[in-house]
């Protein structure tokens, strides 16, 4: 759910970007049908995942949440997390967020016919609607939110969630600020045993 992450921990190789958007739309063992260059992006992405699981940061951050929603913490996490990301963008990166933004939707839009049939009408949607700039604005990730629980098959607390960050905004940032050092160096290290 974090796609922004995914896409800026992806750095500038635009297949690692790709597969690090898509990564939550592709199940099972790699590459299945995917060509090789985005499968490796697709293993970044669950890398990533996996890493935040064990993080300390990550880990103070899902403990921020409370009540009801403790066991989505997780996905509200990553939404916070992006929302943090795109709100103080200029801190972390020197382009414009619309400009990456863009960047990102004209790389997946030139490999979709590289993607799952059942992954093309949510990265229409996602550039269409703009959704990585939007996690920028709190009702961005209000709407996400909304749409997810929507989605859901059970009932579910996500509506709402962006709550759970208003309440303790700070420590959230605190938290995302040093998960996202971490990050950095795992990716960095990943992508150096892999390329080796």
């Amino acid at each position: 759910m974090n796609f922004l992450a995914h896409a800026v921990l992806a750095g500038d190789d635009p297949a690692l970007i790709v597969g690090g958007v898509i990564g939550d739309w592709i199940k099972g063992p790699l590459p299945g049908r995917l060509p090789a260059d985005l499968a490796r992006g697709v293993a970044l992405h669950r890398a990533i995942d996996s890493h935040a699981e064990t993080n300390p940061a990550f880990q103070r951050s899902r403990n921020r949440v409370g009540g009801d929603r403790r066991r989505y913490a997780g996905i509200l996490v990553d939404i916070f997390y992006d929302h943090l990301l795109a709100r103080d963008w200029a801190q972390h990166q020197p382009s414009a967020l619309g400009d990456f933004c863009a960047g990102v939707y004209r790389l997946i839009d030139s490999r979709l016919a590289d993607l799952p049939d059942h992954a093309h009408h949510a990265m229409r949607l996602m550039a269409d609607e703009n959704w990585l700039a939007s996690y920028a604005e709190l009702r961005g990730i209000a709407d996400v939110l909304a749409r997810m629980s929507q989605r859901a098959r059970q009932p579910n607390p996500l509506a709402g969630g962006e709550q759970a960050f208003v309440v303790d905004a700070a420590g959230f940032a605190e938290d995302f600020a040093s998960w996202q050092k971490d990050a950095q160096r795992f990716v960095a290290q990943w992508t150096g045993i892999s390329d080796a």
